[in-house]
């Protein structure tokens, strides 16, 4: 009767209770980090949900202190430059137009007769005619919207629920789902059609990270956005869709 032998990549039982012993400390790691980060994420809700000083902000400042704990870079949120600037650019201010034309001829009118009432856009009437302000609008959509919104959002907030949840297809989608909800509260000011079209927005934003890889084309889709919705104020005043 032929002997048994014992495959040479088998493990023995002193190096299997070895190669045990150095993955419980990697695995206590991992859980360790991943409390870490669902505290982050708590932090950022309650900042959101509460309105404290400009959440947004807020979220930057703990996105900053968490890279600087984990000892990462602005690349760990999505922030990795893209291989085509120019192109990444042109793409972007394309889907804005074209978000913006979805936006006004059905996303709001639909939710505005669904909710029987208007996104509330007062704060921005006095736009109508002043170039100046238009000026500071703009600069302002562009730093704490566009990126400021960006980088707190689709970059911090997304990645560390997908930090929490991991990192499947399902886990991502509802990872996506919760960042875009705060998101939408954010807007509270504008009213319920201003919250749902602000937290559909996150979900397309979302979309646009994981799609071109880096949280930049969410930040140039915004900002063109943003651009455009402000131009529009100035030559015609408030706007609330097509129908």
């Amino acid at each position: 009767m032929a002997a048994r032998h014992t495959p040479a990549f088998a493990p023995s039982g002193d190096d299997h209770s070895r190669t045990t012993e150095q993955l419980q400390p990697r695995d206590r790691h991992r859980d360790v980090w991943r409390v870490v980060a669902a505290a982050e994420v708590v932090a950022a809700a309650v900042a959101v949900l509460v309105d404290w000083l400009i959440p947004s902000l807020v979220l930057v400042g703990l996105a900053a202190l968490s890279l600087l704990v984990r000892h990462r870079g602005p690349s760990s949120l999505g922030f990795h430059r893209p291989a085509h600037v120019w192109r990444l650019v042109g793409q972007m201010a394309v889907f804005a137009v074209a978000w913006t034309l979805f936006d006004v001829a059905v996303l709001i009118p639909v939710t505005n007769h669904l909710t029987g009432t208007r996104q509330d856009v007062s704060a921005f009437a006095e736009l109508h005619g002043d170039v100046r302000l238009l000026a500071a609008y703009l600069a302002a959509s562009w730093l704490l919207a566009a990126v400021c919104e960006e980088a707190a959002f689709r970059g911090y907030l997304l990645t560390r629920l997908t930090d929490v949840l991991g990192r499947g297809r399902l886990r991502v989608a509802v990872a996506v789902l919760g960042s875009s909800v705060l998101f939408g509260m954010l807007h509270t000011e504008q009213g319920p059609v201003g919250v749902v079209v602000a937290t559909l927005g996150g979900v397309v934003f979302s979309v646009l990270r994981y799609r071109c890889r880096t949280v930049w084309a969410p930040v140039l889709a915004h900002g063109f956005d943003d651009t455009l919705g402000f131009t529009w104020f100035f030559f015609f005043g408030p706007f609330y869709g097509l129908w």
